[in-house]
């Protein structure tokens, strides 16, 4: 059940988030990760739009959107790899708003290749100066073709 993020979930959330974080960059220090834990907590979230999928009352996915344009997060449970919750998550966002654009590592070609399958494409490339690692900026639009 997608659902919007409720008050008193942020712990659970946050766990979710380092664990997948964790999981999906391990080109990354996870010290990294776990130092920018309060700035996701106090500042990310708190001005994100923040969508769960709750399965059995447990959230197993998110997806935040910052600005009404940009992706900021979308993170599964890696035990619901598979399952359709990230696409589901971002269609509900790309329901939700007639542009998005988000920032995904390189590295991470897992995570690219699925946004590629929802009809996002890669506009530039940028850089992390924090991690030391290039980044692609990729951009859906609605009334854009495949």
């Amino acid at each position: 059940m997608i659902r919007r993020l409720r008050e008193g979930e942020m712990d659970e959330l946050i766990a979710l988030w380092l664990a997948s974080t964790i999981h999906a960059h391990p080109f990354i220090a996870e010290s990294y990760w776990r130092e920018s834990e309060s700035i996701v907590r106090n500042v990310y979230i708190p001005q994100s739009l923040t969508w769960v999928d709750e399965q059995h009352g447990k959230i197993v996915g998110f997806a935040s959107v910052i600005d009404s344009r940009f992706l900021g997060a979308l993170f599964v449970d890696e035990t619901f790899y598979g399952q359709g919750i990230g696409r589901a998550l971002i269609e509900h966002a790309k329901a939700s708003f007639p542009a998005l654009s988000l920032e995904v590592y390189q590295k991470n070609q897992r995570a690219v290749h699925f946004y590629h399958r929802r009809g996002f494409r890669i506009e530039e490339s940028a850089w992390q100066a924090e991690t030391r690692h290039p980044t692609w900026i990729m951009s859906w639009q609605a009334d854009r073709k495949p």
